[in-house]
């Protein structure tokens, strides 16, 4: 009797630190003490090293250098990393540079993140354990067992942020075999699973690119494209949304013929009515928001980017085309303007809350 009390009591026990490990049961608990220690953070940071944690570089190929991270970090300007091309040994050896870096600057440790979706991530992280593309995967336990072998490496080399899945559908050339919409019926429930597992392994999983690229016909890696009427896509994210995503990415693309969500011909990154009002106060997401890359054709070219992704209702500025230029333009309306501050400041919050789940901050 003793005996299957005690197993009992072990699995249980299991069950719990198993619980534990999903950062979405942190991330979104109302547990005061949480709130107060976010709060107690915060106010060991200065306006600079705010700033900073908004600001996530790439290092690798078509990123920065290790060296330019490396000036960033000892500045406190930046609180995280996209590692974007490189080998899984380089990934980990990155990883571990600044982990020890951040260590001995007393900074707050960073979110590593990276473009890990089935159908990337052998090709963005050389050495990674061979799986099947999103397009070529066809049931459920085939997504379990992709998302189990890709988080495996994830954690072994440092990775605790993954910008997928793409829950796209499938009709657009740049992102539609980089989803499960290949067949429509599979998006919802395929990446459920890969967001479960995913944030199972510690990790925070990305529904993008919101509010849907699939089915505008060109590539916001060139030029801004344009939703044109009604979002087809939107429909994709509640479920999504109510399974406790982490991460919802925002895609550069203009909506027009839409009284309701026109961009006046801007990016969704920089459109308040998008960001703010759709998908945090419409949709109810309360997770982290990032851009998608700052460097590409469809945001680079609009004046003061930075500011205005922020203001807009972003929490992450990704891979900005000078991380120093994007930090001094937002410090100096930090400064100025104390509309803004506050909003950067509930950003911040966000961040190092989500680095409280991750379990990166004790």
């Amino acid at each position: 009797m003793m005996y299957r009390i005690l197993i009992a009591f072990v699995l249980i026990q299991i069950g719990a630190l198993a619980q534990s490990l999903n950062p979405s049961k942190v991330y979104f608990s109302d547990d005061q003490k949480i709130a107060a220690k976010v709060d107690s953070i915060l106010n060991t940071l200065d306006a600079s090293q705010r700033v900073g944690q908004l600001i996530m570089p790439a290092v690798g190929r078509y990123g920065t250098t290790a060296d330019t991270i490396e000036m960033l970090t000892r500045a406190q300007m930046i609180g995280g990393v996209l590692l974007l091309n490189g080998t899984k040994e380089e990934f980990k050896d990155w990883t571990t540079k600044f982990n020890s870096l951040n260590k001995d600057l007393k900074s707050l440790p960073f979110l590593y993140s990276a473009d890990a979706e089935p159908s990337l991530v052998n090709r963005k992280m050389k050495g990674s354990t061979p799986v099947k593309k999103a397009i070529e995967i066809q049931t459920l336990d085939e997504v379990t067992e992709t998302t189990q072998t890709i988080s495996e490496d994830l954690n072994e080399v440092g990775v605790n942020y993954n910008f997928a899945p793409v829950v796209d559908v499938s009709k657009n050339g740049t992102v539609g075999y980089r989803g499960f919409g290949q067949n429509p019926e599979n998006i919802i429930p395929f990446s459920k699973e890969f967001i479960r597992v995913t944030q199972e392994n510690n990790i925070i999983a990305t529904a993008k690119h919101f509010p849907g690229h699939g089915l505008v016909s060109g590539d916001t890696h060139k030029a801004l494209q344009v939703i044109d009427g009604e979002l087809l896509e939107l429909k994709n994210y509640p479920p999504l949304i109510r399974d406790s995503v982490l991460s919802i990415m925002i895609a550069h693309i203009a909506v027009k013929n839409n009284p309701e969500f026109s961009t006046n011909g801007y990016p969704a990154t920089t459109s308040r009515k998008i960001v703010t009002e759709l998908l945090r106060d419409s949709l109810g997401f309360q997770g982290l928001i990032v851009t998608d890359a700052m460097n590409m054709g469809g945001v680079v070219k609009v004046d003061h980017c930075y500011t205005r992704a922020i203001e807009a209702g972003c929490d992450i500025l990704l891979m900005p085309v000078n991380s120093f230029h994007a930090h001094k333009e937002i410090l100096e309306k930090y400064e100025s303007d104390q509309n803004f501050a506050n909003e950067v400041n509930e950003s911040v919050k966000r961040i190092i809350r989500m680095k409280i789940a991750l379990g990166l901050l004790d």
